[in-house]
């Protein structure tokens, strides 16, 4: 089986947090930027912006998303 995940959305700085009716955005404080995906209840995959697999470094999540899942 071959995962595949989108490319994740990369952050864009603005001089006013303005948003146009119906956007979404976040504050990005310090930390980590990652990508979490579940597959069938039993795999979970945590990847960093560049691609790198996170999930070993972040056991508690992968627990609970498999807890949500």
């Amino acid at each position: 089986m071959t995962w595949t995940l989108p490319d994740p959305m990369l952050t864009t700085p603005v001089p006013r947090p303005d948003l146009p009716p119906g956007a979404a955005a976040e504050p990005k404080w310090d930390g980590y930027r990652a990508q979490l995906a579940c597959w069938a209840g039993d795999r979970v995959l945590l990847r960093s912006r560049q691609g790198s697999d996170m999930t070993a470094a972040f056991p508690e999540i992968a627990d609970a998303a498999l807890a949500q899942w």
